[in-house]
């Protein structure tokens, strides 16, 4: 397995809608165990295909991992689909593919997600707080909506007056006398 590179924000394929997934085969489970190892590698608690350039509705997601494999809680999920939400809570979320960004957001509290599993099994997951969070910031990606998107147009002006001037100094070093 290798580890895949993380598109960034304003790379417009994150504001592409994915297509469904037809069926589970070889190549998607590839996929998934790469983007499960990228996620980790990061690190992160959750990584959506579009953040890898992959166009397809696939992610991978582990609220609780830690360093040592027996304490991971890896969901690879093909097709998820939230089919009921309840309640509301805010919680202040991350991108890996917006760096050094972060914004509160408003999401449900709880929500039901159906999905295929990585051997292409439907799964019901019933989760609650940060999962919740995370589940609906993943199928966002999938949706092509971002964090960034919920930002104040100052708030995003200054981000990516930020981006540019950090690829200006990667681009333009300055001697230092």
């Amino acid at each position: 397995m290798s580890l895949l590179p993380i598109i960034t924000y304003p790379n417009p394929v994150l504001k592409t809608v994915c297509k469904p997934v037809e069926k589970v085969t070889k190549e998607i489970q590839k996929l998934l165990e790469e983007m499960a190892e990228t996620m980790y590698a990061a690190p992160g608690i959750g990584l959506a295909a579009p953040q890898v350039n992959v166009l397809k509705r696939v992610i991978v997601i582990d609220t609780v991992w830690k360093q040592e494999e027996s304490g991971r809680q890896l969901y690879q999920l093909v097709n998820p689909v939230i089919v009921e939400r309840s309640g509301s809570i805010e919680w202040e979320e991350g991108c890996l593919s917006i760096p050094e960004f972060s914004q509160i957001m408003k999401r449900s509290q709880k929500v039901t997600v159906k999905a295929l599993d990585k051997s292409g099994k439907e799964i019901v997951i019933d989760a609650e707080e940060l999962l919740a969070v995370c589940l609906q910031h993943e199928i966002d990606h999938l949706d092509g909506k971002l964090i960034i998107d919920k930002a104040s147009r100052l708030k995003r002006k200054l981000y990516l007056d930020k981006i540019k001037k950090h690829q200006h100094m990667e681009h333009h070093p300055q001697a230092i006398l």
